[in-house]
């Protein structure tokens, strides 16, 4: 099974502040490791002055870093930059502690576990190399007497824990994220249709609705219901309907763009938002759309069974002044729609914003 965890720019902002929350945690225990070492170890003067100077510009930097209005927005790279900042005070601690004898030598492991956790694999091999250069540099003075092959298996015995760590938590990192995105996928999905859900489509509707009134851009939402399922579950079985409603999504999306929405509103009834598309756009696509759904009837067994779909079509600003007065004049749309014959679509007039009727 596939392990690394594909970059995902789209990923919530709450995962990032997450990481962020976890890398100042770490930040802080390595502050407060240093000064309990300095406080119990007592180095020489050179030494214990060495290590406040590290302390103070590290902490300088974590709390100019983020709590100076710099870390307001989160960022990928941010959090690749302080990784860093934690290896430059590693390794100017270690210096003044015994270089790799020093018993903080095994700080570098919260470089590769941060690493592997926000960042992915790519940003900790890195990590791991930058960490192999430094424990090279930290050893210099010892290793120029020493053999080319002792040092070699000294070195692999330094960098083995390391790089056996960096691979165990990269990969247990990617299962828990790609779960954790099934998971969401999940909640925000129909079961059926694998189209958006009738909560998850309110709170993008409503986002895309906001913007559209903020900026005075038009969008449209099409209503639409399958004129067919009722037949089609009675007389084939449910199975069958659930094709049925498969189908009008296959053939809805068919002409929807990246930025349409479409959701399963509930039994067989799918609502579609379309950003910056007036009301002749929009009657066009839903006209394309049952035009599709028409032209291929659905095939049960060795039978090809007749399917239509009936729309209603409104429009911001024209059918209504947000998106609640928009919904119910396509809503309307699609009752006029059902009434006049089914197999067509209407587009709302104003007069319909004010429903009368509802559709069983």
């Amino acid at each position: 099974m596939k392990t690394d965890f594909v970059f995902d720019p789209d990923l919530s902002r709450e995962e990032l502040r997450g990481f962020s929350r976890t890398i100042a945690e770490i930040e802080w225990l390595l502050l407060a490791l240093v000064l309990v070492y300095q406080l119990k170890q007592v180095p020489d003067q050179i030494a214990a002055t060495a290590l406040s100077m590290a302390m103070f510009f590290y902490a300088a930097f974590v709390l100019l870093f983020r709590y100076v209005n710099v870390y307001r927005r989160e960022a990928y790279w941010k959090l690749a930059l302080e990784t860093g900042m934690m290896i430059v005070f590693i390794t100017w601690v270690l210096v003044y502690t015994g270089r790799l004898t020093s018993p903080l030598v095994n700080l570098y492991l919260l470089v590769v576990i941060t690493s592997a956790l926000a960042l992915g694999r790519a940003s900790t091999l890195v990590a791991v190399v930058i960490i192999a250069c430094c424990l090279i540099g930290l050893d210099l003075p010892r290793s120029r007497d020493m053999q080319l092959e002792t040092y070699g298996v000294e070195f692999l015995g330094r960098i083995a824990p390391l790089a056996l760590v960096a691979y165990v938590t990269t990969m247990l990192s990617a299962d828990t994220r790609r779960a954790l995105f099934e998971i969401k996928t999940l909640s925000e999905t129909d079961d059926l249709t694998g189209i958006l859900n009738r909560r998850t489509f309110l709170s993008l509707s409503s986002h895309t609705a906001d913007l559209a009134q903020r900026y005075g851009r038009d969008f449209s939402v099409i209503m639409m219901d399958s004129d067919s399922l009722k037949t089609v579950n009675d007389g084939y079985g449910h199975e069958a309907g659930d094709l049925l409603l498969k189908a009008m999504v296959r053939h809805a999306q068919q002409e929807l763009r990246k930025p349409d929405l479409m959701a399963r509103y509930g039994g067989d009834e799918f609502v579609l938002l379309l950003p910056d598309t007036n009301a002749q756009g929009a009657r066009q696509t839903a006209e394309r759309i049952r035009e599709r759904i028409a032209a291929a009837p659905l095939e049960i067994g060795d039978k090809r069974v007749a399917i239509t779909a009936s729309m209603g079509v409104a429009t911001f600003p024209e059918h209504g002044g947000d998106y609640d007065e928009v919904f119910e004049a396509a809503d309307s749309a699609l009752y006029a729609s059902k009434s006049q014959g089914k197999n067509r679509v209407t587009l709302a007039q104003r007069k319909t914003l004010m429903r009368v009727t509802r559709r069983a």
